[in-house]
């Protein structure tokens, strides 16, 4: 009707202008209209109508309104230019809707506060690729800025419109413009709103600003889970834009939210989301701290991927690497403090899953977690004590230091609380009551470890004001009192066994150590009685024996503890008479007690470490013989209690300041390095022998020790350190097996390292000063310092395995000897090794120095005047300082983002020796270089294969952190000119090992070829040059090319030549024709190589097969352009697959069961080499070329006369 208007449609708009000038008319307009309704009526379906501007701007003739539109919008009221634009897209026809959007897109960047309706207008048009690219970067560029509660908007239209070929681009844009840390208040304003109190006006508004701003990260996460859920580009796109980004500052709260999200929604992104995940830990780009943000400040966001958490944790503490586990650790320990019950008992149930799981390292970082959450939580963990508590179920499954964290988590738990904690309390003493009055031995230990464990958690200070609050009226420790019947039952247990009471010293002592400062010793558990200190009966001291004339009665001691002896003294029921057993366990709980009473002066028991033992002769050369069974041992174990109470007082003493008292350390440290001596004579004339127990906190060891003369000994009780460790001729070798029978040094010991020249004075028999003698610490103490530490470093620091062990199974023995090193962290043992680099430096520097003298022209030793015991006692000091370093850097720890400190720490030690004063501020790859170069100083000096091999690793270990190209040439240089070390003078050679240098002879021999540039140019050049020179030599000579070819490392070398041949060729990728020429090449060089080295029939089947999978589709191309370099190929390939059917034919006619094993298969793979052939021949159809003849069964000898006749 409108259209039919004569006036239309000139009048029609100048009148509806005139209308809606009038602000009020427009409004109306604007508004949604509903039909009046009449009594008679019918109903409407749709009660609703758009305003009458929508109507009119849906007739066509009518659309010139849109411009006049778009200039309303700069001058209208914003909820009106709101209403016009969200009406457009209804409005435009297709061929105006990419001059809105630009218009739109100019009106984004302008304000912000109409950025939903135009996003939602241009969500709704339908544009070309290029204008959407366009209007979706002007919306990126707004992201930084845009308001919280429009950000989800923004952030949906950007993935929504996203295309797969720029998606990386865009999430990479959008991943760096979002920044998380703008979207929550900072921690420090809602501490201080949260005391205002009095202020609730304040606060209440405060607290809706927080939710507000939680809201709307909700929602926007939200908007990514839709995209990642129904948009496979988006998922990918965005692990790519993480992946990518390398830089550790670029990582963000939202890279890890993102990714446990995509985890949590994405099932078939969930192992490429875990993947990324490990890598960036081990990169350090998710430290700890970011991860304490991500729970802290969006734990409603996180919360709803509880699950995913959970399931990462879990799998994360199976990992082999210390920061993914460390990870797990942290990702529970936030769980637990961030969410809800149901949260935290699914955390608690978790980490008693892991515990009871069988894997060692799951248990003790789950543990770890516990006593973590107990300390930070303790009255939230109280809830789930029940669950905590069901541990005590599986303890037998426990070994000591873990009984010793759990029953620290229990009584935590128990004492902290008294009414929560009461019933745990009943459980936890019934327990041990149980184990106490037990028969078996190992019962008994666990109930002393818990017992001690419960009394320090009565005796720490800080339960004393909770104490004195819950009972008033008793002023007196009432908890120490309830465990008084405890104590008697303890007390009672450790009279009918010395075991029993030198264990119970022992864990008191460990007890006073680690709660440093933080007992009331004054307590009745810690009373100084004669329980626990029997001075004088167990010392075997005289009563009228002063302070300054006192001596360890030692040889009545043990004498007295013999087998069926009775003597007055034991019959005397007043005068109490202890086993020797417990000396030295006693003597640690005395100067540790005294210690802390003094603030570590050791003044008042100063005089046990001069005063002299009362022992037997030694002088055993050629008198063992003489002796019988009986006094042999007799005399075992004299030496084993007398070391034993050395190692002690040296534990005791030696961070004491006094020079005289340092000097006395260093005597006793000689004293320990004779007795060893004087030992390693006696047990190898007494086989069979079993020393009494030095470590009482786990079963004793299976089996006999014994004395291994001939070669190395191989760890029995944990992993097994570098072969070469052990050399023939070294005392300390020999005691290897016997590790368990000896007192732990402990870590303190080491700065000992630091002495110089001391001064100390010579007593006569009247106790008086008669002399003053300079001491040192001399190679021999050198060598046995080291020695422990190398121990020590190695099982710390080195990752154990992470295979399930069977709880039926014995526990525990590879940490007997390490008890108190188990009680560290190995963070804490690698900052108490890069305190101790400067002299270990020092040291090293003076083994330079010796063997520079010693070895002076071109590596031929000066024999006319060397001490051959000198020279084996300095090379074992030089390996062993050598072990030391390189156990120190391959820690995997130092990959750990909170360690690289410490990584950096150590390495300046090292470049400062070059440049001192000068490595404070130099960046961290220079230090490597630096670091690299002064070690690579010392190959001149290398006295040994051994050395020379672990100077090897050790540059490695610098070397990957991290690999770089000038690092792998020079570890390809190294790995040759290393081993160009000195002939060894006679009597030093590792003749009666030839295990060991073979295994340093295959390592040197990898590191070579796994750092040259060229493995089969390398291979070539051994073969085709070094084999020859070493033909050519004397018997005992090497090839001057390459040393560490000798006719002892020559099989050797072979297989690791045969194995990085058979490796390289996998590597050359299958043929096509347009790149053959370079391949060929490189097949041609690998078979020649193949058909030098054609003895191994294992790698010969190997080789051949990577030939047929690999080489033969290349042939099948290159054939028609080169045929005769493939002839020339498949001839000299085929005279090493005729030598391998008879070397099939010699291990039938010799019945070689070794060889006959892999006939079979390799028969099967020559066969198929001879078909494959034929076939491609067939493919470039030359098939008459093929002709097939039969091969006689031959030996190797008739064979080889029959080729060389041809």
């Amino acid at each position: 009707a409108l259209e039919k208007h004569p006036s239309y449609p000139s009048q029609f708009i100048s009148g509806l202008e005139s209308h809606i000038k009038d602000r009020s008319q427009f409004k109306n307009c604007l508004l949604p209209c509903t039909p009046a309704r009449t009594e008679g009526s019918r109903t409407l379906v749709h009660s609703y109508c758009e305003s009458l501007i929508k109507l009119l701007l849906g007739i066509k003739i009518l659309q010139d309104l849109v411009k006049k539109l778009m200039q309303m919008l700069s001058v209208s009221p914003v909820p009106i230019q709101h209403d016009i634009i969200t009406s457009l897209p209804e409005i435009l026809e297709d061929s105006q809707q990419n001059e809105v959007a630009r218009e739109l897109s100019c009106l984004l960047k302008q304000g912000r506060r109409l950025t939903v309706p135009i996003l939602d207008a241009l969500s709704r048009l339908d544009l070309d690729a290029e204008l959407l690219a366009e209007v979706r970067q002007c919306a990126m560029t707004i992201v930084p800025s845009v308001k919280l509660e429009d950000l989800p908007v923004v952030v949906k239209f950007i993935l929504h419109n996203v295309k797969a070929a720029d998606a990386v681009e865009v999430i990479s844009d959008l991943r760096k413009s979002l920044d998380l840390s703008s979207c929550v208040l900072p921690l420090q304003m809602l501490g201080s709103q949260r005391k205002l109190k009095s202020q609730a006006q304040a606060s209440s508004s405060s607290m809706s600003q927080i939710t507000t701003s939680q809201n709307c990260v909700k929602v926007l996460f939200d908007v990514i889970k839709l995209a990642v859920r129904f948009q496979k580009d988006v998922s990918e796109a965005w692990i790519k834009a993480i992946e990518n980004s390398t830089s550790v500052s670029d990582h963000k709260v939202l890279d890890l939210i993102v990714l446990l999200l995509i985890h949590s929604t994405n099932s078939k992104n969930r192992k490429q989301t875990e993947k990324v995940l490990r890598s960036k830990i081990r990169l350090g780009c998710m430290p700890e701290q970011l991860v304490q943000n991500a729970f802290q400040n969006h734990s409603m966001v996180i919360k709803d991927f509880f699950p995913s958490i959970l399931s990462l944790a879990q799998t994360f503490l199976h990992s082999a690497h210390p920061a993914v586990v460390s990870f797990g650790s942290c990702m529970y320990k936030q769980a637990f403090a961030a969410f809800d019950s149901y949260c935290q008992q699914e955390v608690v149930c978790a980490l008693v899953t892991h515990i009871c799981s069988g894997n060692e390292t799951e248990l003790d970082i789950s543990l770890d977690v516990l006593t973590d959450l107990v300390i930070l939580h303790t009255s939230l963990l109280m809830r789930y004590a029940t669950f905590v508590k069901t541990i005590l179920d599986s303890m037998q499954k426990l070994n000591p230091c873990q009984i010793r964290k759990l029953f620290y988590i229990l009584s935590t738990l128990a004492f902290s609380q008294r009414q929560e904690g009461s019933y745990i309390q009943d459980d936890m003493h019934m327990v041990i009551r149980k184990w106490l009055s037990s028969s078996v031995p190992n019962h008994k230990q666990m109930g002393i470890i818990g017992s001690v464990t419960m009394m320090g958690s009565v005796a720490l200070k800080s339960l004393l004001p909770y104490q004195r609050k819950n009972y008033p009226s008793e002023p007196c420790n009432v908890l120490s009192l309830q465990l008084s019947t405890l104590l008697d039952l303890v007390g009672f247990c450790c009279e009918q066994t010395p075991e029993i009471l030198a264990l119970y010293y022992d864990e008191l002592a460990n007890l006073i150590e680690k709660q440093k400062g933080n007992l009331d010793l004054h307590l009745s558990v810690f009373s100084c009685s004669s329980f626990l200190f029997p001075v004088k009966s167990l010392y075997n001291l005289d009563e009228d024996e002063t302070q300054g004339a006192i001596a360890i009665n030692l040889l009545p001691l043990v004498s007295q503890s013999e087998p069926g002896r009775v003597t007055d003294e034991m019959s005397n029921p007043r005068k109490r008479v202890v086993s020797p057993i417990c000396l030295s366990p006693c003597f640690r709980l005395l100067r540790l007690y005294t210690g802390e009473q003094n603030n570590g002066n050791l003044e008042e028991i100063d005089a046990l470490l001069g005063c002299p033992l009362y022992l037997t002769d030694l002088e055993v050369e050629g008198k063992l013989d003489s002796l019988s069974k009986q006094e042999r041992e007799f005399l075992c174990s004299l030496l084993f209690y007398a070391l034993n109470w050395f190692r002690e007082v040296v534990n005791a003493f030696c961070q004491q300041q006094d020079a005289e008292m340092k000097g006395k350390v260093l005597t006793r440290l000689q004293n320990i390095t004779e007795l060893q001596n004087v030992l390693g004579k006696c047990l190898a004339a007494t086989p069979g022998y079993v020393p009494p127990p030095a470590t009482f906190d786990s079963e004793a060891p299976e089996g006999v020790p014994s004395i291994n003369a001939g070669g190395p000994v191989r760890k029995k009780y944990g992993k097994e350190i570098f072969a070469a460790e052990r050399e023939t001729g070294n005392p300390l070798a020999q005691l290897q097996s016997y590790r368990p029978y000896f007192r732990e040094l402990d870590l303190e010991v080491f700065s000992v390292l630091h002495c110089g020249l001391l001064t100390r004075s010579v007593l006569d028999t009247e106790m008086h000063t008669e002399a003053s003698e300079v001491v040192q610490l001399g190679p021999a103490e050198l060598c046995f310092l080291l020695d422990d530490m190398c121990w020590k470093l190695e099982h710390v620091l080195t990752p154990g395995s992470t295979r399930r062990v069977p709880f039926l199974k014995e526990k525990g023995n590879k940490d007997i000897g390490f008890s108190h090193l188990c009680q560290r962290s190995p963070k804490e043992v690698a900052v108490c090794v890069v305190k101790l680099l400067k002299p270990l430096c020092n040291h090293m520097e003076n083994m330079h120095n010796y063997f520079q003298v010693i070895i002076p022209n071109q590596g031929v030793v000066d024999e006319s005047r060397l001490d051959i015991q000198e020279y084996q006692l300095m090379s074992s000091c030089y390996r062993q300082l050598l072990q030391t370093f390189c156990l120190l850097f391959a820690w995997n720890g130092f990959s750990q983002h909170e360690n690289s400190n410490l990584l950096r720490s150590a390495l300046q030690v090292l470049a400062d020796r070059l440049k001192p004063g000068e490595t404070e501020f130099l960046p961290l790859e220079e230090l490597i270089s630096e670091s690299f170069q002064y070690l690579l100083n010392f190959q001149q000096s290398i006295p040994s294969f051994q050395c020379a091999f672990i100077l090897t690793q050790l540059l490695m270990a610098i070397s990957e952190k991290p690999v770089t190209g000038w690092k792998r040439e020079k570890m390809g240089n190294v790995s040759v000119g290393l081993d160009r070390n000195p002939r060894e003078p006679e009597g030093t050679q590792h003749k009666n090992e030839p295990g060991n240098f073979r295994l340093h002879a295959t390592g040197s021999a990898n590191v070579y070829l796994e750092h040259t540039d060229n493995i089969l140019k390398a291979i070539e050049e051994i073969s085709s040059v070094g084999i020859p020179e070493l033909i050519n030599c004397a018997k005992d000579g090497c090839s001057s090319t390459y040393p560490t070819l000798s006719r002892q490392t020559f099989p050797v070398f072979f297989r690791v030549m045969m194995a990085q041949l058979e490796s390289s060729v996998k590597s050359i990728p299958a043929g096509k024709p347009s790149d053959s020429s370079e391949k060929l090449l490189k097949w041609n060089i690998a078979v020649r190589n193949f058909h030098i080295l054609i003895n191994l029939v294992k790698y010969g089947r190997l080789f051949v097969e990577a030939f047929l999978k690999h080489a033969m589709p290349l042939l099948d191309h290159s054939f028609k352009k080169h045929r005769d370099d493939v002839q020339s190929l498949l001839k000299t390939l085929q005279l090493s697959t005729r030598q391998l059917h008879h070397m099939c034919g010699h291990s039938k006619i010799h019945q070689d069961l070794g060889l006959t094993n892999h006939v079979p298969l390799l028969k099967k793979s020559l066969e198929q080499f001879v078909y494959r052939v034929k076939a491609m021949l067939a493919f470039n159809h030359c098939q008459e070329a093929f002709w097939v003849g039969i091969l006689k069964n031959r030996d190797l000898q008739v064979s080889t006369a029959v080729l060389h006749g041809h």
